[in-house]
């Protein structure tokens, strides 16, 4: 029996990773795919993800991503997949080829308002964080209105991590994020 996955997604500063980690880690069987370090294995030719040239690499890595994802679920891990993971690239993990029949998908898209998603990201320090306000600005705008695909946000504006924890608990545990389900 497939395990559920859980696309958590959203701009850069949000809490994606720290609350994927902490997510993940409440399951007794579970993975935690953080999409940056799939980006991170193309060795030579890598195009900067948010640049609009780097549709087709996009398209590869997510492509790698939902296999991934789709074959830690079908050995029964809960499979949290973390990154920015917009509504124009959820076809990877729905409808032929994607996520397997019997496996719910879970869609948690973590939104903050601008001012916080800047402060948060620029205040990051890693070596591949990313924190120049440009792209940071452009992310943010494209999860900023999702249509009908709204109700799959929770605002971490004011959250601690714990918060951000609980609230997608919340949201998993009641199914009201779910995609698609068996």
């Amino acid at each position: 029996m497939s395990a559920d996955v859980i696309i958590l997604a959203g701009p850069a500063g949000t809490g994606k990773s720290t609350t994927a980690r902490a997510l993940a880690a409440t399951y007794p069987k579970s993975v935690h795919l953080h999409t940056d370090d799939f980006w991170h294995n193309i060795v030579s030719g890598a195009i900067a993800p948010y640049l609009p040239e780097s549709d087709p690499q996009n398209q590869t890595v997510l492509r790698v991503i939902e296999g991934a994802a789709r074959t830690y679920a079908s050995g029964g891990y809960l499979t949290v997949v973390d990154g920015f993971i917009g509504p124009w690239m959820l076809h990877h993990f729905l409808g032929p080829g994607g996520i397997a029949a019997g496996t719910r998908l879970h869609y948690v898209v973590l939104r903050t308002g601008l001012e916080e998603t800047l402060r948060r990201a620029q205040g990051r320090s890693g070596p591949d964080d990313l924190v120049d306000e440009g792209p940071i600005v452009a992310l943010w705008k494209q999860f900023s209105d999702l249509g009908g695909l709204e109700k799959h946000v929770i605002d971490t504006t004011g959250h601690a991590a714990e918060d951000s924890l609980h609230a997608v608990q919340r949201a998993i545990a009641g199914g009201d994020f779910l995609l698609a389900a068996p």
